[in-house]
Formats: structure tokens, C-alpha cells, sequence
């Protein structure tokens, strides 16, 4: 037949009916057409549906709707009846007219399957309905028309609550705060996953991809083998705080994380197994954190064994070959506060690190700051270092008072400090140095405060220490290591 032949029987066609390009632009329509909607062929072909015909309200957003839905799926899409205010022409009187259609548009695609041409067909049922609304005709009189009619508002009504109550479902899950995902077939291709879930794998699009194509990195962790099971068998999965290493996002290394989990079958009517259903929830921050509540308390508890070591043998010390009473016990309680002065500022960083400087700002805050010179980058210590160095520091400061640098009105003192790298990581090594203001006449007399910087420095800190008296002054260096010191910034203290 010649394409004369097709275009004469497209003219005679009783019904409605349009031709669309893929941008929505008029290609084609037929007389009835042109006489449903008031407007010849030649104010429509080569203009756009939409500017034709705009309509913000429901009856345009539905027909955009189900434009779009051909053009995706390449389906066909009926919608049963829709009301839609067409303009009137100018000789018509103007302004808009309410009329009330059945429409399906039907797709036609080219050699690629890709949609070329969508054509609707549309019944306009604008009489049928004024008929039934005004009532001028008894309903027996046109029984079948007024039938068909409510039939298909009725089909639409039960459509659109459907689409509604569906995707108010959709809308409920995927604002759900814990992991879904629907994964269907054997290949456990995703259909469904809501915002915590995506979130939770970086924001990867999953929606038509397998499991092992979206998330490749949890390939070797068990969990497809568990879906797999799910979906052959029917048997149930569920795991509580189990570890998982995940990508954060598309292009990021897997990071460890901690999910509680279920996977349950998803059966059809006839008991057949149609997919999985996922369910999660991301327990990371929560067992991290249980992770180091337990870390502080482990710590804290061998820190406390360690103070109690160390007030015992301050105790012994002080009180050993007791000569002054009163001496003794004001060296004791010294000690015990530059101790509790340690704990103090750790506290207040939740025993998680503690700056150098800070520590050593306390035990010379005593002294007159116009004597006093300080100088290195600051470094933030972990809990184990920065109670060995307060007590280090608290005996430096207290000999300097008593015996040193702090004991002459003359005297200065200098502490400067740095670190450097080593191959068992990095090192302190810190410089204190006392003037007397003149020639020192005193000697390095062995007693407990030498045993306790030895003690620390030597043995619970693995460090060197010397002692050494120039013509000036008393000069301690020690070097220290500081593997787990957390950061260091190169400002001067």
C-alpha cells in the first residue's frame, strides 16, 4: 500500500489522533483531531504539545507523566480518563474549555529500539460526562456510554490512589533511618534501596545493577554467599555488629565499617522465591566507640596500676632516712600534686593526648616569668608520656627552686626542646638549663629526685638522660621516643 493510501486512511480515522517526536513537537495529527481540540495542522505540526496546550494542574502533569513513561520504558501507557482545559481560539470566543479524554500513546521506535514517534489516540468524552452531570437525558437513554464512562473513571481512580498509596510506601521506606534494599534473581539485581543505604555504599547507583557490580568490594565477605542461600533455599540470614570493609564511595579505598543485618526471601503467590529482602543498620560509630571506651579503660586501668607504683616509691623515698618531718611531707605532697595536676589536664582531653608545653607552663608558674625562656614546636603527648614528663619536669623545677637556678635572685632558666625522626619514630629530646647568675660551687649530689628522673626517663620511658654541671649551671638533656605522640605543630611555645 502507498504511503498516499496510509495518509488517507490516518485522515479518516473517526478518532482523534496525533503524532509526537521524541520532544514532544506535533509531527503529525488527522481532521478529527483537528476538530477535537479547535486548532488546524497548520498552527500545530512543528510546535511543541505543552506550548500549545499548557496545563500546570493535575491533567497536564498526568499526560507529561505518561509521555515520559513511553519514552523510557518504550511500553505503551493508557491513561482512562483525565480532564484537560484546552485553550479556545480567538473566533470561538476565547479563554479555556474544560474537556474530558481517554488517551493512549503508543510508541514507535527505529532500528536501535530507541523511541522515534509516539502516537495517541484519544476519545473525547466531554459530551458523555456534560450529559451526566446536567442531567437532560435519563440514564437509561444512553446506558452503555454513561457505563463506559464510569468504568474508566473508576480504572483511573483505582490507578492514581494505587500510584499514590505505592509510591507514599516508596516515600516511607526510603526515608526509613535503617538500610533497605530489594535485590531480585539470581544474580541479585537491585530494584530497590533507600537513602540510608545509599548513603551507607557512597552514593553509588545500584537500581538495575547486580550485586557484585555495584559493590565489588564485599566479593570474599560472605554476604553473597548468604544471598545466594536466601534466594536458592529460602533460609534466613541475620547478623548482628559484623564487620564489613566498604567503599565510602565510588572511587575510595573500603574503610571498615559494622553493620547489623537481615536477609529474608521474598516469595511470589505460588510460594516461589523472587528476590531477597535487605535490611540494615550501621553500628560503626556505635562500636568504634565501644572500641575506645574500652581502649580508656584499659589504659586508665594500667595508668592507675603505674600512679600507685610511682606514690609508693615516691612515699618510700620521701620518707627514707626521715631527718625532717615536715620537710618530707611537703616533697610528698609536691609530688602528689604535680601528679594530680598531670591527670587534670589529660582529663580534660579525655585521656587522649596532652600538650608538652602546657604541662611544663604548670610547674614553672611559680617562677618569675622574666627569668624564664622557653622554646620549641608544641607536641601533643599521649597519657603514658605526659605523666612521666610532668613528674620529670615537676623535680627539674623543684631542685631549681631549692638547690639551682631559681635559688639565686640572679639565676635564669632556659628550656628549649625539638624533635626529629628516628628509626623506631620520632623522638623528643629537650635541653634544661640552669644559671646561677655566676660560677656554681655546688656539685651533683645523688638522691631521690636523680633516681626518679632515671627511673622515668631510663626505664618506663626507654630514653637516655645526662647530667652535667658548666661553670654556670646545672645542664639535664633527654631524649626520649614519642611513637605515639598524636601530632606536632611547628609554632614556638
Amino acid at each position: 500500500m502507498k504511503s498516499l493510501e496510509f495518509e488517507r486512511l490516518f485522515e479518516a480515522l473517526p478518532s482523534p489522533y496525533m503524532v509526537l517526536d521524541s520532544e514532544l513537537r506535533y509531527v503529525a495529527v488527522n481532521r478529527a483531531y483537528e476538530d477535537a481540540v479547535m486548532r488546524s495542522r497548520a498552527d500545530l505540526v512543528g510546535r511543541k504539545l505543552f506550548d500549545m496546550f499548557p496545563n500546570e494542574g493535575e491533567g497536564g502533569r498526568r499526560v507529561k507523566a505518561s509521555l515520559d513513561e513511553v519514552l523510557r520504558s518504550g511500553s505503551p501507557d493508557t491513561i482512562a480518563f483525565i480532564p484537560y482545559e484546552i485553550p479556545r481560539p480567538a473566533a470561538a470566543g476565547g479563554g479555556f474549555e474544560q474537556r474530558y479524554w481517554t488517551a493512549t500513546h503508543t510508541p514507535v521506535t527505529n532500528s536501535e529500539d530507541d523511541v522515534e514517534f509516539i502516537i495517541q489516540n484519544t476519545v473525547d468524552v466531554t459530551e458523555i460526562v456534560r450529559l451526566k452531570e446536567a442531567g437532560s437525558l435519563p440514564f437509561r437513554t444512553i446506558p452503555s456510554e454513561l457505563a463506559l464512562l464510569k468504568h474508566a473513571q473508576d480504572v483511573e481512580e483505582a490507578y492514581q490512589t494505587s500510584v499514590s498509596q505505592a509510591e507514599e510506601f516508596r516515600h516511607l521506606f526510603r526515608q526509613a533511618p535503617g538500610m533497605i534494599a530489594v535485590v531480585q534473581g539470581p544474580d541479585h539485581l537491585f530494584t530497590f534501596v533507600n537513602d540510608s543505604f545509599t548513603r551507607f555504599i557512597g552514593g553509588r547507583d545500584t537500581i538495575g545493577r547486580a550485586l557484585r557490580a555495584a559493590t565489588p568490594e564485599i566479593e570474599g565477605q560472605g554476604f553473597i554467599e548468604m544471598l545466594d542461600e536466601v534466594y536458592a533455599e529460602g533460609r534466613s540470614f541475620a547478623g548482628e555488629a559484623v564487620r564489613v570493609m566498604i567503599k565510602p564511595g565510588a572511587h575510595a579505598k573500603p574503610a571498615e565499617a559494622f553493620v547489623d543485618f537481615s536477609f529474608n526471601p521474598i516469595r511470589k503467590e505460588n510460594g516461589e522465591i523472587s528476590g531477597v529482602f535487605i535490611q540494615g543498620f550501621d553500628r560503626t560509630d556505635v562500636i568504634r566507640a565501644a572500641q575506645h571506651q574500652r581502649v580508656l579503660v584499659d589504659e586508665l586501668n594500667h595508668r592507675v596500676k603505674n600512679t600507685l607504683s610511682t606514690v609508693q616509691a615516691m612515699a618510700r623515698q620521701s620518707f627514707r632516712n626521715l631527718r625532717d618531718s615536715e620537710e618530707a611531707r611537703y616533697a610528698f605532697e609536691a609530688r602528689i600534686m604535680a601528679l594530680s595536676q598531670a591527670h587534670d589536664v589529660l582529663s580534660a582531653r579525655r585521656w587522649e593526648a596532652a600538650g608538652l608545653s602546657v604541662l611544663l607552663h604548670q610547674e614553672l608558674a611559680g617562677f618569675d616569668p622574666a627569668r624564664i625562656r622557653v622554646a620549641g614546636p608544641e607536641v601533643h603527648l599521649t597519657s603514658k608520656s605526659a605523666i612521666a614528663l610532668a613528674m620529670v619536669f615537676h623535680e627539674l623545677a623543684r631542685n631549681a627552686d631549692r638547690y639551682g637556678a631559681m635559688a639565686s635572685p640572679a639565676g635564669t632558666l632556659a628550656v628549649e626542646w625539638n624533635t626529629s625522626e628516628h628509626r623506631d619514630g620520632q623522638h623528643l629530646e629537650v635541653t634544661w638549663h640552669e644559671s646561677m647568675g655566676g660560677l656554681a660551687d655546688r656539685g651533683l649530689t645523688p638522691g631521690f629526685g636523680i633516681r626518679m628522673l632515671r627511673r622515668i626517663i631510663e626505664g618506663e620511658l626507654a630514653g637516655t638522660l645526662s647530667l652535667d654541671l658548666d661553670e654556670t649551671g646545672l645542664i639535664c638533656r633527654f631524649d626520649v621516643a614519642l611513637s605515639e605522640v598524636d601530632d606536632f605543630e611547628s609554632s614556638a611555645a
